[in-house]
């Protein structure tokens, strides 16, 4: 007789990259509000935070929409062990803070993380501020409230502003105000999700091809064929080999949707190596591509 091994002690919390404040924060209250979330200094720790049994689930940013993806996350993912369990669109807006009493006019630099710079162009050009990279957008933040220089500013979150006691001086600072990022939730086991009429799901999954010809296209014929939706395919270099790339793919659709199930079987025939990462509900926020800010959008959950 199997046995199954016994199932993990929850911990009430939740990991994420980032301090208090930062816009992985948020993200941690509005798609898992009924755990305490857990700061980490890198996505490695967040994600060992899982992996180890510190946290329940981490939660961590995979793309943006004005700045692409986020560096290493593809990486990481593979080789985690972990899977992911759902999906939240977030608006992404920075705010000018810096100490109460300063003016923007005071104002000759900037903290913030690398990506809030790709996505705060206009602003900063503008004004000709010098950008001082910080770990974290809500790190710049706490490090210019510790600091006594009036002549540094800070492009995060609002919510660092009321953490960190800073004045706001201008907002919603982003070049684009549809700017979004899409987090994943990532669990030490797979979720079953059974398929239900009329909901939409995205299935995620990491394939290596075989180093033959043509393959890359005949292993996504079979997602044409069958009528599969593919969202994102993103491709990278692994192991210092030019020769072995590993795709990540999302597609719409539940591994027991008979067009998805033909196509990843196809799938395999072309491939040295196929992870699924997991199938979870579709973010309603994909059903409204079109609108201005998701913001007021019923929020999903993760399990």
């Amino acid at each position: 007789m199997t046995t199954r091994p016994a199932p993990r002690p929850r911990t009430g919390r939740v990991a994420y990259q980032g301090e208090p404040g930062a816009n992985s924060h948020l993200a941690c209250e509005q798609m898992a509000e009924h755990l305490e979330p857990m700061a980490c200094q890198t996505f490695e720790d967040a994600i060992g935070a899982v992996q180890d049994g510190a946290a329940d689930l981490a939660v961590i940013p995979i793309d943006n929409s004005s700045a692409g993806r986020v560096a290493d996350v593809h990486h990481l993912l593979p080789g985690s062990g972990l899977w992911l369990a759902g999906e939240h669109f977030l608006p992404i807006h920075f705010h000018l803070m810096a100490l109460p009493g300063t003016t923007i006019a005071d104002v000759r630099s900037v903290r913030s993380h690398a990506h809030a710079f790709g996505q705060c162009r206009t602003i900063i050009r503008e004004h000709g501020w010098r950008g001082v990279v910080a770990d974290d957008t809500a790190g710049a933040a706490r490090e210019v409230a510790e600091g006594d220089d009036r002549t540094v500013g800070a492009l995060s979150p609002l919510l660092a502003a009321e953490l960190y006691g800073l004045e706001v001086l201008a907002s919603d600072v982003e070049d684009e105000h549809h700017n979004t990022t899409r987090f994943v939730a990532l669990s030490p086991e797979p979720v079953e999700v059974t398929r239900q009429e009329g909901t939409p799901y995205v299935t995620s999954f990491v394939f290596r091809v075989r180093n033959i010809p043509s393959a890359l296209y005949k292993a996504l014929g079979g997602f044409a064929t069958n009528g599969v939706n593919m969202t994102k395919l993103e491709s990278y270099q692994i192991g210092g080999v030019f020769a072995a790339t590993q795709f990540y793919a999302d597609v719409e659709g539940h591994p027991d949707d008979t067009g998805l199930g033909y196509a990843l079987e196809e799938l395999s025939f072309f491939t040295d190596e196929l992870r699924m990462l997991g199938t979870y509900p579709a973010s309603p926020w994909r059903s409204q591509l079109g609108a201005a800010d998701p913001t007021d959008r019923p929020r999903p959950h993760a399990p």
